[in-house]
């Protein structure tokens, strides 16, 4: 493939090609000379897309982070759901799309890889909290189906607890702690007002995600 000519196919070429290695082998056992032969690309057309497998694996996390972006839009701006039903569903579907369980295949332990860590929570500050969970509170709010005050700051507490606390790639537990993580974190968001955010359903997909790492 002409790099040159068709940039778009090559970067998706390499993306792809990253994303089914660090699948199947894992991000650390993976070089980046395992991806330069799969793609049968030249050295010189992968260094001339990205500097290094960290690159690869931050443009992997963008691509991903766009994909649950269109996703998530969807439910927020569903007129016919009321802001606690739509705040069940961000988090199911969330939790449950093929992406989030690429993600936790093709991660690297974030407390070992910080950099990973700090995309994970910009993206939760910059793009999650405000735009998505921020307005479906004060949905909620309006509507009367959620009793909070200062639905941004406790947007950003609500993303940063479930996608770090909760998360097995940033602080590992076994089947219990999970399920009492998980508990603990609904009766802390009932105390603010928020109504049994996650159901069984939820709780025994984030113990499923904890097994399988």
């Amino acid at each position: 493939m002409a790099r040159n000519k068709y940039p778009e196919e090559t970067v998706k070429l390499i993306l792809d090609v990253a994303t089914r290695l660090f699948t199947e082998k894992g991000y650390d056992a993976t070089s980046l000379q395992d991806i330069i032969n799969d793609t049968k690309l030249s050295k010189g057309a992968i260094y001339h897309h990205f500097a290094s497998k960290e690159e690869i694996l931050e443009a992997i996390f963008n691509r991903i982070g766009e994909e649950n972006t269109t996703a998530l839009a969807k439910i927020r701006d569903d007129n016919t759901l009321n802001g606690i039903e739509k705040l069940r569903s961000i988090f199911k579907a969330a939790l449950f799309n093929s992406n989030q369980s690429l993600m936790l295949t093709v991660t690297p332990c974030l407390l070992d890889n910080p950099r990973f860590l700090a995309m994970q929570l910009r993206q939760l500050y910059q793009i999650v909290a405000p735009k998505f969970i921020k307005p479906i509170l004060q949905q909620g709010i309006d509507d009367k189906t959620i009793q909070v005050q200062n639905p941004g700051e406790l947007a950003e507490a609500i993303m940063v607890l479930s996608n770090i606390w909760l998360n097995p790639l940033v602080s590992m537990t076994d089947e219990i702690g999970m399920r009492n993580r998980c508990i603990t974190f609904n009766t802390l968001l009932q105390g603010m007002g928020i109504d049994l955010l996650l159901d069984d359903e939820m709780i025994n997909g984030y113990i499923s995600y904890c097994k399988k790492n």
